[in-house]
């Protein structure tokens, strides 16, 4: 393995072969169940960099944890858990105590890291599994034969997932096996130095090492640890073995076995593993450099031990929260003070450099698109990562379009006549700022920024990192197109883009300058983000859509319309997923020809109960809710207009809905009673889209019950506030309408409406 030498956190980067060690209060809940949710952003933030070209070994716990939840559940617990082990001799065995319990380990091994297989075979990587004790390490021998198996798996692109076989060596921290290892803290350590690792990451249930217990209040994290650097030891985790002492040992140990550089941080943060690679000051960093080389940027990181845990928080990812919604909040006022004329001149510029470097965005979404193809992103997604020169011309007409309609803001909504010279205004307003998460898509990112822009509203987007090229370059021209437009009266700032997925909860926490959370996204994102902030949520969750062919349906226009429902982008949220059938249609032949044009089309159809009974296709739905996003659509028959309504409304998103029908009175009674934000008669699902309904573009498609519904463009994008002008030479004051104020000089209230614009 090559050397690669690390002296600060910005050299990182540059290792190619890591140990990552995952303790068991990451691995695991504190009742012991596996955390699905860590594991897998270990997974994949590990996958991420053996698709960079790095060699990864994990070291995991958590087994005992897992099998301590599996047995409990199991009478055969009760006799494990209450007994000391015995040796061969039938007498009680010293090194074995009776709080710790072999056959737990034996019985979660196995599902701990079929969990980890079952995740990496996601990402297209395969993994093997080595099981360890002392004894393997005993001899030279022995020792050379892990190396050699261990080189072998990483020659092949394999990640070997070790752990100490707990459930034979009785291991719990003794030293009688001599200077091997004790946990996995020591055999992760081991492990790096063996395999001359250039890093070793330790991840725990804290955010690194502290120089006393992290629940002292005068505890300060130690960004930066040498041989010299004191700390005190602290309660060790309710789960596992290892605690920060021992975990410190095994750092210094690794790096005494030449590892240049260790870093302890907290494996319960999303990006922690990205962080790190990235040479962000997270968790505690440990250096192979001796004390006459370090460098400036160590030096400088080792005094952050001065910060308090909640200081270094808001030093790092929360206070850029607070700086990037900020910065926002004072362009919006920058965008409400600047005249519709220069807001039209922005959109203007925007459309304009967009156009000019379309050559440029299209080779940067190439990048994103080879790097997603290589790192198995679904297909759905990567029809909508893809830009083409159709979606560039109708994203610069749809931004040159909005700077057509005309001026949003100060616009009187309604006028009332309070008393005589009291006049009462409704007028129409920005919200504020909005916080915008999309995903795959790129092409929104200019879509939104054009309708804040409009609507006077400073924004912050969170992109895809499947899109991260696309978005920069695209971020880079919208944010240079404000401030040039506006000869910098309005900041390009105005427009703040983040990247990482960790700046998303401290932005969910910034209520005081961020009004609206726009979650573009699965239903589960919308929850996610309903779940963590006060502020509020317009959801745009999936488009469960439907098309219901009636009895009364043309045949080629319940073929025509459903086809395009399906097909015409078969991964946008307006694409139909369900189709049902009028009972009747089996016998007139529409739902043939129809299914006809969705298989020639290259659909595959699934059926529901009713309609595999009747033999329309063999092969089964699995849950009518679900959103293909590709060439599949669900099928039921249904016998009424009432039992499409009740299956739309039980398994639908409340996004589209479209009934093909000849029957007018029938197509009138189910736009009234399907309760969704759009409802068609004999039209494509597919025209729920902003630029379709003349709004130039749309920050999404909200299926909120409340206002805004739909696909919501600059107009969904208001508020109102009233202002209220007396003309009186004295002024108007509320106990002058008194019944206590003298009768000669009393106000009346009138309450007149009054004309606006020359309109009633």
């Amino acid at each position: 393995m090559e050397e690669v030498k690390i002296t600060s956190r910005k050299d990182i980067s540059q290792a190619q072969r890591i140990v990552i060690k995952a303790g068991t209060s990451t691995v695991s809940t504190p009742l012991g169940h596996p955390s699905l949710p860590r594991i897998a952003n270990i997974v994949e933030h590990a996958a991420d960099l053996v698709r960079a070209g790095k060699q990864v070994i994990i070291v995991t716990s958590g087994a005992v944890g897992v099998g301590k939840q599996k047995l409990r559940y199991q009478d055969e617990y009760g006799a494990y858990s209450g007994q000391t082990a015995l040796n061969s001799n039938g007498e009680p065995d010293m090194l074995c105590p009776k709080s710790y319990n072999a056959a737990c380990a034996a019985a979660g091994q196995l599902g701990l890291i079929s969990l980890y297989s079952t995740m990496f075979d996601q990402h297209d990587i395969r993994t093997s599994q080595l099981v360890l004790t002392c004894y393997d390490f005993a001899s030279p021998e022995r020792c050379q034969n892990v190396q050699n198996v261990m080189e072998q798996l990483l020659r092949l692109g394999i990640v070997p997932l070790l752990n100490e076989n707990d459930a034979v060596s009785a291991n719990q921290g003794h030293e009688l096996f001599g200077t091997t290892f004790s946990d996995n803290d020591s055999l992760a350590s081991l492990v790096a130095g063996g395999m001359n690792a250039h890093l070793l990451v330790l991840l725990t249930d804290v955010e690194g090492v502290f120089d006393r217990p992290p629940s002292h209040p005068k505890a300060r994290i130690i960004s930066t640890y040498t041989h010299k650097t004191g700390f005190e030891v602290g309660d060790k985790s309710a789960q596992g073995r290892g605690g920060m002492g021992a975990k410190v040992d095994a750092a210094l140990k690794a790096i005494d076995r030449g590892v240049p550089a260790v870093v302890i941080a907290a494996g319960d943060h999303p990006d922690t593993l990205p962080r790190i690679f990235r040479g962000d000051k997270w968790g505690t960093l440990f250096l192979g450099t001796q004390e006459d080389e370090v460098t400036e940027d160590t030096m400088e990181m080792s005094g952050d031990s001065d910060m308090t845990p909640e200081e270094a928080r808001l030093k790092d990812v929360g206070d850029q929260a607070r700086v990037i919604a900020s910065q926002a909040r004072e362009g919006s006022r920058a965008l409400q003070r600047a005249d519709s004329a220069t807001r039209d001149r922005i959109l203007l510029e925007i459309a304009r450099k967009i156009d000019e470097n379309r050559e440029d965005i299209l080779a940067a979404n190439k990048e994103d698109l080879d790097s997603a193809e290589k790192g198995g992103l679904n297909k759905q997604m990567l029809r909508r990562l893809k830009l083409t020169s159709q979606k560039m011309d109708a994203l610069v007409d749809g931004i040159r379009s909005i700077s057509e309609q005309g001026e949003p803001l100060g616009k009187i909504l309604s006028r009332v006549g309070v008393s005589d010279g009291l006049v009462l205004d409704k007028i129409s307003c920005p919200i504020g700022v909005l916080l915008i998460i999309f995903e795959s898509r790129p092409d929104c990112l200019p879509q939104i920024a054009a309708c804040a822009i409009r609507s006077g509203n400073g924004l912050v987007l969170k992109g895809g990192s499947e899109a991260e090229k696309s978005n920069a370059i695209l971020y880079s021209i919208v944010s240079r197109a404000i401030s040039d437009a506006s000869n910098g009266e309005v900041p390009g700032n105005v427009i703040g883009l983040v990247t990482s997925r960790s700046d998303i909860p401290p932005l969910l926490k910034q209520d005081d300058v961020i009004d609206l959370v726009i979650p573009r996204g699965s239903a589960s994102l919308v929850r996610y983000i309903k779940d963590n902030t006060r502020i509020p949520v317009m959801g745009h969750a999936e488009g469960i859509c439907h098309v219901y062919v009636d009895e009364a349906a043309d045949l080629s226009t319940a073929v025509a319309v459903t086809v395009d429902s399906k097909i015409d982008y078969p991964s946008a949220c307006n694409a139909a997923e369900t189709v049902l059938f009028h009972r009747k249609t089996l016998e007139n032949g529409v739902a043939a020809a129809v299914l006809k044009g969705l298989r020639d089309a290259g659909v595959e159809v699934l059926g529901g109960e009713i309609a595999i009974g009747l033999g329309l296709t063999t092969r089964r739905v699995e849950d009518f809710s679900s959103e293909y996003g590709d060439l599949v659509i669900s099928m039921e028959v249904v016998d009424s207009v009432d039992h499409a309504i009740r299956h739309i409304h039980k398994y639908g998103s409340a996004h589209t809905d479209c009934i093909v029908t000849e029957n007018k009175a029938l197509a009138e009674r189910f736009l009234r009673e399907v309760d969704s934000a759009c409802v068609f008669h004999n039209a494509s699902t597919r025209f729920s889209d902003g630029y379709r309904f003349g709004l130039g573009a749309e920050v999404g498609v909200s299926t909120n019950r409340t206002s805004p519904r739909g696909p919501v463009g600059v107009e969904g994008l208001l508020a109102f506030k009233w202002t209220l002008r007396s003309s009186s030479t004295n002024g108007h004051t509320v106990e002058s309408f008194s019944s206590l104020h003298p009768e000669e000089t009393r106000r009346n209230y009138t309450f007149l409406n009054m004309p606006v614009n020359g309109e009633h």
